[in-house]
């Protein structure tokens, strides 16, 4: 096991009806003018956003307020909500949403107190040190931004999609009610369980070789979360199921899942390799879910890099999917390692998730595009448990047509 810094500040408020207190939490944080931001669709379809407003006015919490948050965030309203804030002198940033929303949120509260342009921090120009808090109301478990140490922001006027780590915008209270869920879509739930997935797999395939307790708690979590996926593809309003997805959402990506796999402490684990590689699609396809994306990339991805590392990837096989060679040979190895990456695909695609690249409307001659911005995004090598270069990058694209 590899030294580790472990950090996890939030105060999780998890459980029914819970976003009815946003009010009374934000207040003993010592909030009393927050900026409010959302995406603008199903929070306020849903009655959502009006509770929230309700709960933070009987805690004479004031509030401004910003809407239009799309996925993959844009920087353009990033900026917008930065000066909305420091026109407004808010003190803290209250998001209602998902990660595309919290993620948001993070930007404009480190965005705020920072001199520069905010892109700065996503060009390696600058390092987060000061922050307005963050709060968050959470609706999509997915990108796990309610506990984690990440923020993803695209820049559209670049074809970039960058994003950049502190703990110092780690949320400091997420609300967190799993009924909230129950109205999701299929496909939107599906591609957040791929997202958790996806999280847990880049930090489990990192260079460290065996870590039991972290590598059981892992493998522990993907189990449970692809049954709960399942229970709720037939029961929508399955809460104990949907509060599996929600939980593991946040524990897939707090770092938790990454611990002593790090090659350095205070690093995060893992190469993230398939993150670099579907960032690109979606930051030239904004249209593109980030999970469905990585529901193609990932396996891809594995496919190409597992004769690196077979032992880690039998060691999923086993830990996922109970899964062992037949024999001990290199035949027996690669049928065992090609059965788990197999299934793990028929799982996203049984969940409703494209099998291939061409599913979403891209197609190869896209390719060139995705590594010019891929190169200047990691450089000509990338990743840990295999460097890739981008001649690698190139194949899996392809491969994933």
């Amino acid at each position: 096991m590899n030294d580790f810094v472990f950090q996890s500040p939030t105060r999780f408020v998890f459980g029914r009806d819970f976003a009815d207190r946003v009010g009374e939490e934000v207040a003993a944080l010592g909030a009393q003018h927050a900026l409010l931001v959302y995406g603008g669709g199903s929070v306020v379809r849903t009655g959502l956003l009006d509770r929230v407003e309700a709960s933070l006015d009987s805690a004479d919490v004031t509030y401004a307020e910003l809407a239009g948050v799309r996925p993959n965030p844009e920087l353009g309203l990033v900026r917008k909500g930065i000066d909305l804030a420091r026109v407004e002198k808010v003190d803290l940033v209250l998001a209602v949403g998902g990660g595309s929303v919290i993620d948001c949120s993070k930007a404009i509260a480190f965005g705020v107190p920072y001199q520069g342009d905010v892109w700065d921090f996503f060009s390696c120009k600058a390092s987060v040190r000061e922050c307005l808090p963050i709060a968050c109301v959470l609706t999509i478990p997915a990108a796990g931004s309610e506990a984690s140490a990440s923020c993803v922001i695209s820049n559209d006027a670049l074809s970039l999609k960058r994003g950049t780590s502190s703990d110092a915008f780690r949320p400091r209270l997420a609300i967190m009610d799993p009924r909230l869920t129950f109205t999701l879509p299929q496909y939107q739930t599906a591609a957040g369980v791929t997202d958790i997935i996806c999280h847990i797999c880049e930090r489990f395939f990192s260079s460290a070789g065996a870590v039991p307790v972290t590598d059981n708690i892992a493998c522990g979590i993907i189990r449970a979360v692809m049954d709960a996926a399942t229970a709720v593809t037939e029961k929508p309003d399955d809460y104990d199921a949907r509060a599996t997805i929600m939980w593991s959402g946040t524990l897939a990506h707090n770092d938790l899942c990454g611990c002593g796999r790090a090659a350095a402490a205070g690093k995060r684990a893992g190469g993230w390799e398939s993150h670099g590689l579907e960032h690109e699609i979606s930051a030239h396809h904004p249209e593109v879910a980030h999970g469905a994306g990585l529901a193609v990339i990932l396996p891809a991805w594995m496919r190409y890099v597992w004769h690196a590392d077979p032992t880690r990837f039998l060691a999923f096989a086993k830990g996922v999917f109970d899964v062992e060679p037949m024999d001990k040979t290199d035949e027996g190895t690669q049928d065992a390692v090609t059965y788990a990456i197999d299934e793990l695909q028929r799982f996203f695609v049984g969940l409703g998730m494209p099998r291939a690249l061409a599913d979403l409307g891209l197609s190869p001659t896209d390719v060139d595009a995705w590594l010019g911005t891929l190169r200047q995004n990691k450089g000509e090598r990338f990743g840990e448990l295999m460097p890739l270069t981008m001649d690698d990058a190139r194949a899996i694209y392809l491969s994933a047509f």
